[in-house]
């Protein structure tokens, strides 16, 4: 077996001395040995949820995976899920182990993103998620001043949350849920949780969806609810060094970079053990004026679309004779 070749649990790996994508700066080994050395760490966090990845093969542009390929081992777990908008039942992995963990690595699978649900439940979220994402060319700065805007809205509301890097430049603040949660009370009450904190500095927050009327401001996302997937804790993501999406204790998020974790730094920031673990809250019920407030507010993907067709209409009416 060559250098560029070996076999781990039973998976074959292979073409290993190969780069990853380019521009990225890394071979498909360093991928995998990141994910062999943290597999401990994330794979709980994607267990029993229907899960996406994003792959990035030579000579092809990198694409987001749901459906499984036929030539998948039958050793792999699998769920199937409806959907809605391709009318077909999507065979979805579910990355339970380190074996399934190595196949995907193997497949060149940089980035995971498991579901919001389990697959036993799937109308019901573990937690919610507010995505901080903010204008480009701007300080990671504005990303944290945002989301102590979402610690605070949460905070008023009775409720904590735990923060992590996106391992892009913004910010993911995730809050554990009971339960008994629906998928519709919790989109409301992320829909809420939004507004109350973009009214708390409207100067620096927005739940504009549309990007032209963000005015350079932090979008504050909630639109990742429901059947949505969130990159999960400890993956890499498919940019230049391979950042991770890290957590972040709220003291400490003033003192760091995006940058600061990669698939070189974090084996050794998680060898003794998980910090995602020792900073979510427990789970929590949501109180019922959050979600009725939610309830009033419209989706903002769907608002965005009617919107967007509003001014469409606009500029060719502006353009007739």
């Amino acid at each position: 077996m060559s250098s560029a070749e070996q076999t781990r649990d039973g998976v074959s790996l292979t073409n290993l001395d190969q780069p990853l994508a380019p521009g990225v700066g890394a071979s498909k080994r360093d991928l995998v040995d990141y994910l062999d050395a943290v597999h401990g760490r994330l794979v709980p966090w994607l267990r029993d949820r229907p899960l996406s990845v994003v792959r990035t093969l030579r000579g092809q542009a990198p694409f987001m995976q749901k459906n499984l390929p036929k030539y998948t081992p039958d050793w792999v777990r699998r769920t199937s899920v409806w959907a809605e908008a391709s009318h077909r039942d999507v065979s979805y992995a579910l990355c339970d182990d380190r074996r399934t963990l190595l196949w995907f690595a193997n497949q060149r699978a940089v980035e995971y993103h498991p579901t919001l649900s389990t697959a036993d439940r799937p109308g019901h979220p573990t937690h919610l998620v507010l995505d901080l994402d903010p204008p480009e060319g701007a300080d990671f700065g504005v990303a944290v001043a945002a989301a102590r805007l979402v610690r605070q809205a949460l905070a008023d509301a009775g409720l904590a949350g735990a923060v992590k890097t996106s391992g892009a430049k913004g910010l993911h603040v995730l809050v554990p849920v009971d339960g008994a949660t629906s998928a519709e009370e919790a989109a409301a009450a992320t829909r809420a949780l939004a507004v109350r904190a973009e009214r708390l500095d409207p100067a620096l927050a927005t739940t504009a969806f549309i990007r032209e009327d963000r005015g350079g401001r932090v979008f504050v996302d909630s639109t990742r609810a429901g059947g949505a997937s969130l990159v999960a804790v400890f993956s890499p993501r498919l940019r230049p060094g391979l950042p991770v999406s890290y957590p972040v204790g709220w003291d400490d998020l003033g003192a760091v970079a995006p940058a600061d974790f990669t698939v070189r730094t974090v084996p050794a920031l998680v060898a003794d053990r998980d910090p995602w673990a020792g900073l979510l809250p427990p789970p929590q019920r949501l109180p019922d004026d959050l979600v009725e407030q939610g309830r009033g507010i419209p989706v903002a993907r769907v608002q965005a679309m009617h919107e967007g067709r509003r001014r469409a209409r606009a500029r060719r009416a502006a353009q007739s004779p």
